[in-house]
């Protein structure tokens, strides 16, 4: 049956990603994939660093 990829598989898997796109270019890409679920989990959140005060605070 179809499933998870075990042990062997996993090493063929990543020595053909490897081959595809080279080991600097994979740091570049994971590197990318972070910040773009840290962008996410931060929208999520409503975390804003942009909003500064609200409109009341400013008029005290």
């Amino acid at each position: 049956m179809l499933g998870l990829p075990r042990g062997t598989e996993w090493i063929v898997i990543l020595l053909i990603v490897i081959l595809l796109f080279g080991p600097g270019r994979i740091g570049k890409i994971a590197g990318e994939i972070g910040r773009s679920i840290k962008s996410f989990r931060e929208g999520l959140g409503g975390k804003d660093e942009s909003a500064g005060e609200s409109p009341e605070e400013e008029k005290k």
